[in-house]
């Protein structure tokens, strides 16, 4: 499954070098990347707000055959499928576009956290190598197999400003072309955004530096976020056990830790997508509402019925002069 992921990311990564080739800043360049991720996903949200408001009337008529046949599970089971046969939804119609926005998001984060192979287009030899030169030398560790070693492998080229990170940085260069070196180094040097190094890890910079306005924001955002669909998202989100409610507000708290231990970029990301996830849904909201789409779906629905009975040709019957006569 992660080799899906990182092969998204590899596609993925051809858009945000070309937004960092324009920008030369890998921080202006994930709010575009993530801009236009979020509009082309825009279709796929609309269909997944459809899809919610349909179930929800669905829902309410489903009670009301449960009420009916809630003893007799096998006549209710039939209903229920007449239900949607005559309503034209699928129980499963929302699946896909749950899982789509996901899907493709996770491949976007390997776009970001594996900025050689991925956005750089650089052979993995070539950073295995880097990787087995740099740990040659006291004080420098790269696990090739974390997740941020990539990054780690940028510090490198960010600023070197101690003996060791200069001599391994001059060694590296002469072990794999220059070339790659020139792309390494020009990438390293746009992680400053807005006087933030976005390659520094929040944990190791200190409780009090300005990295730990990522995991600070990372948590602001993720709870707005969250309130905002709460009380946005109708009775169905409302009648969520305490213990779900709860859940859905400690994911926030695991957001920011995880930005807390994480380099600067990935945090960085994260806040992008929140925020204009948040922005779209508070249009969708204005435009698309659940009540909107709803009130939508039935004309749409009365107009195919109405369609359909226009169809079926008028059984006429002349009445018989008998019955002329009695009248």
């Amino acid at each position: 499954m992660m080799t899906i992921f990182n092969f998204l990311g590899s596609i993925f990564g051809y858009l945000l070098y070309a937004a960092f080739y324009v920008v030369q800043n890998f921080g202006v360049a994930i709010i575009i990347f993530t801009l236009v991720f979020k509009l082309i996903l825009f279709p796929s949200s609309l269909r997944q707000q459809r899809s919610m408001a349909q179930n929800s009337r669905m829902q309410a008529k489903q009670q009301e055959l449960k009420e009916k046949y809630g003893n007799d599970k096998q006549k209710y089971n039939e209903e229920v499928q007449k239900l949607y046969d005559k309503e034209g939804v699928s129980p499963f119609s929302g699946c896909l576009t749950s899982f789509f926005p996901m899907f493709v998001m996770l491949g976007i984060y390997y776009s970001v956290v594996r900025p050689l192979t991925n956005v750089l287009h650089i052979a993995d030899s070539a950073v295995n190598t880097i990787m087995e030169v740099a740990n040659r030398f006291p004080g420098i560790s790269i696990n090739s197999t974390g997740i941020y070693s990539q990054i780690d492998v940028l510090r490198l080229f960010h600023n070197p400003d101690t003996l060791a990170l200069i001599t391994a940085r001059n060694e590296i260069t002469g072990a794999v072309s220059t070339a790659d070196i020139m792309k390494i180094s020009n990438l390293s040097d746009g992680f400053n955004f807005l006087g933030l190094d976005l390659l520094s890890t929040p944990r190791t910079e200190g409780f009090f530096s300005w990295a730990m306005l990522i995991p600070v924001l990372c948590l602001v955002t993720s709870v707005g976020s969250q309130i905002f669909t709460m009380r946005t998202s109708g009775s169905a989100m409302n009648n969520q056990q305490g213990c779900m409610k709860y859940m859905l507000l400690a994911l926030p708290l695991l957001t920011a830790y995880i930005a807390y231990t994480v380099p600067c970029a990935v945090g960085f990301y994260w806040v992008c997508s929140t925020v204009m996830g948040f922005i779209q849904t508070v249009f969708m909201n204005k435009f698309y509402s659940p009540a909107q789409v709803l009130a939508k779906g039935e004309a749409a629905h009365v107009a195919l019925l109405e369609q359909k009975e226009a169809l079926v040709p008028y059984d006429y019957q002349p009445v018989s002069d008998t019955k002329k006569k009695k009248s």
